[in-house]
């Protein structure tokens, strides 16, 4: 007969295998989104789970979520760490603050996929002005990108 600890433990370590799961799912689709230029990347999917992950003080899963960024990084060419600094950045100065004002959900979806994907690409400028790197591509595929996980967002609940 088990105990309630031991129940307990197990749901815990579904979690981390759920996560471990879904990131390695994750690796494997954002590879593909590299070949396949109609498959999103869920930029701003990750986004949003980086900060649900700050607000619910989800260690864990702020974890997976900055190594899912750092895979995106790579394999798009940005600098590294980059994302994990914009988005702590958006985090601290304008989600905060929008959280108060905003009381629409779909607002605040739309602002947050318009942030991910516009803010990130002006933040990555940038960068590349600053530091004299080379400036990121801007492909049109982005205006489809934003639309659909933008739909997605709607569907799923945080």
């Amino acid at each position: 007969m088990q105990t309630l600890s031991n129940m307990q433990r197990n749901i815990t370590y579904q979690k981390y295998l759920n996560i471990v799961l879904v990131l390695a799912i994750f690796l494997v689709y954002e590879s593909l989104s590299d070949i396949y230029l109609f498959l999103p990347p869920f930029f701003a999917v990750m986004f949003v789970i980086f900060i649900n992950s700050i607000k619910n003080d989800d260690s864990i899963t702020l974890f997976a979520t900055s190594f899912a960024l750092m895979f995106f990084e790579a394999q798009k060419g940005y600098v590294l760490f980059s994302s994990i600094v914009y988005f702590t950045l958006v985090y601290r100065l304008l989600i905060l603050k929008m959280d108060q004002y905003i009381q629409c959900v779909a607002c605040t979806k739309i602002l947050m996929v318009l942030l991910a994907y516009v803010g990130y690409y002006f933040f990555s400028y940038t960068l590349a002005q600053t530091f004299l790197l080379n400036e990121p591509e801007f492909s049109w595929y982005v205006i489809y990108y934003i639309a659909v996980e933008f739909f997605l967002l709607l569907i799923f609940k945080d």
